[in-house]
């Protein structure tokens, strides 16, 4: 038997797994499914909410199978009398003080709490509390928390501690009274929160959801006044489709496009399309940089969540970032300019939304930095995935039936760079494909450059071009980013161009994305798959340079004149600030 295999009983099934597996993981491998609460892989691993109980012999008590090390000869039982009551009497004791207006919550339909209830058999709760009111928290942008439904497993302070290393929510008081909140019950909007989402996605329970703005979707397509106009952000069309239970990494571009046009839109465009113009002033950017001796590395500025991050936790670095807008922004700005003007339409009566992976565009939005020199804020509404979700269930499409249709072209063709973007590295590859073949002058540049794709928190990559090495990096989550600036700070890390995403994997794990239970998120590597549909689409693709698409080619031509230009920086650039930690 090799030393690092040990092999025990579950259920008196043998099993054989790696040393230091937990039970729970042991388990799972043998087929035998543990329920758990708090447990998050990598995450959140402290067996605080006691679902996991298993009975191990020659143990004195049940223990939490989620942080329990396997050992040899182990003997472990998962679904014994005392197990199943253990369970069931936790269970009750959460519910005890959790508000149970399950019909009208926003995560009725993907509640882990709601689907524990009925897998441990709860037809009642003995010890409920009828009274419960509302905690609402709403300062914020991009979020709403209700504590009255926190059972407290400290997913979210562990993903906001962890994983993005801001750490702005924890556990307040003690015993009875302890609640998930900011320092000295602040409201989130006081303190340095980035508005990246994580928190949301990692919450089993309705605590915590995005700000619904569907609703002033919806008042402006009723509106005769009002020309509305959507573009959805490249990764959406690998995600969509799990909103409505279909395999996690199917691309539903066509149908999002029908529905999209269904649901009364007046012109259906391609943020994708933006994001090749992002390519070209980024790229602009950093030749102009490399080439005349400025501000290096070069920090890409497409994830909000980021930026903000940057203006709270390291301002001394902002002139490292592209004054380029993201391409939700860039987005809005040509649709209430180009488009306005050539439609004849006045942009004041054009009301932009987006649909986006990232609660972060939500914050975006309002920033007043980027408002366009004709006084119209590039974008009005920005809806995350999930928002979509249920605008398309609530119009009584079926969604899985839809045909197939195609983006309006005026503002709606795209290259598989662009398509790219919605996965950690993408932004990075789709700037080389460009900079690349115009700093070699070289048709037959590298289409692909794998060593920046992948799901590692950081990659690194250097490539020769004449007279010059360019050492890039990629990082994602903001953990990882804090990393490389620190290097960066102190000299000991050197790069040219730099691509930093909030979101672990980037956009396709945005903090907008279709909610997935943690089974799914333990054991399924969700950034991968929906990372894999972005590439396949890539590689099916007509163009896949961001300078080849005609429509970048075409408004340059007749709107905006050479990438870099003035006109082109007036609407497609922006500055950003210093920004204080906390607002009070």
């Amino acid at each position: 038997m090799d030393q690092n295999m040990v092999s025990l009983r579950i259920n008196d099934i043998p099993v054989t797994v790696p040393a230091g597996t937990t039970v729970l993981e042991a388990a799972r491998s043998a087929g035998f499914n543990i329920p758990s609460l708090c447990f998050l892989k990598d995450i959140n691993e402290i067996g605080a909410c006691r679902i996991c109980v298993v009975e191990v012999k020659g143990a004195k008590s049940l223990v939490a199978s989620c942080v329990y090390p396997v050992s040899e000869g182990m003997e472990v039982y998962t679904n014994t009398p005392r197990v199943r009551k253990s369970r069931q009497l936790t269970l009750e004791l959460i519910l005890s003080n959790h508000r149970m207006d399950c019909l009208t919550c926003s995560r009725s339909a993907h509640c882990e709490l709601l689907q524990l209830a009925g897998e441990l058999g709860i037809d009642a709760v003995r010890y409920a509390n009828d009274n419960l009111p509302p905690q609402i928290e709403d300062s914020a942008p991009h979020l709403v928390r209700d504590n009255s439904k926190c059972v407290l497993c400290r997913r979210c302070t562990a993903v906001c501690r962890k994983t993005q290393e801001v750490g702005v929510i924890g556990p307040n008081d003690r015993g009875f009274n302890t609640h998930i909140g900011c320092a000295f019950d602040r409201d989130l909007a006081e303190v340095d929160c980035v508005s990246c989402g994580q928190c949301i996605v990692a919450c089993p329970t309705g605590a915590l959801s995005e700000k619904d703005d569907t609703g002033r979707v919806l008042a402006a397509l009723a509106d005769p006044a009002k020309h509305v106009v959507v573009g959805p952000a490249p990764s959406i069309r690998v995600t969509l489709g799990e909103c409505f239970g279909m395999p996690i990494g199917t691309n539903v571009e066509g149908r999002m496009v029908t529905a999209l046009r269904r649901l009364g839109f007046d012109k259906v465009f391609d943020v994708d399309t933006a994001a090749d113009f992002t390519i070209m002033e980024e790229g602009t950017e950093f030749l102009s940089r490399l080439n005349g001796g400025g501000t290096l590395p070069l920090i890409t500025s497409c994830s909000p969540g980021w930026v903000r991050y940057l203006e709270q936790h390291a301002p001394d670095m902002i002139q490292n970032i592209s004054s380029c807008k993201s391409p939700q922004q860039m987005f809005g700005s040509l649709v209430k300019t180009y488009y306005a003007e050539q439609m004849g339409i006045d942009p004041h009566d054009i009301v932009v939304v987006s649909v986006m992976p990232c609660t972060a565009k939500k914050y975006e939005v309002r920033r007043e930095e980027q408002r366009l020199p004709n006084g119209c804020m590039p974008v009005d509404v920005s809806l995350t995935t999930r928002e979509l979700g249920r605008m398309i269930t609530q119009a009584g499409l079926l969604f899985e039936a839809l045909p197939d249709g195609e983006f309006d072209e005026m503002l709606g063709i795209s290259t598989g760079a662009a398509t790219i973007f919605g996965a950690s590295g993408g932004v990075m590859e789709a700037a080389l494909r460009t900079v690349v073949e115009q700093v070699t002058g070289q048709g037959m540049a590298p289409l692909e450059y794998h060593e920046v794709r992948g799901m590692q928190g950081v990659k690194e990559a250097s490539y020769d071009l004449p007279g010059k090495t360019v050492k890039v990096c990629v990082a994602s989550g903001l953990h990882n980013v804090k990393l490389v600036l620190d290097g960066l700070r102190d000299g000991s890390l050197q790069y040219d161009f730099v691509e930093f995403m909030a979101c672990p994997g980037g956009c396709i794990n945005g903090g907008g994305q279709p909610i997935q239970h943690a089974n799914v998120r333990n054991f399924t590597d969700i950034k991968s798959l929906r990372a894999a549909a972005l590439y396949r689409q890539d590689e099916g693709m007509t163009y896949r340079r961001s300078h080849e698409n005609p429509v970048v080619q075409k408004v340059y031509a007749d709107f905006l004149g050479e990438p870099g230009g003035h006109k082109a920086h007036a609407l497609l650039h922006c500055s950003y600030i210093k920004q204080k930690r906390y607002r009070v």
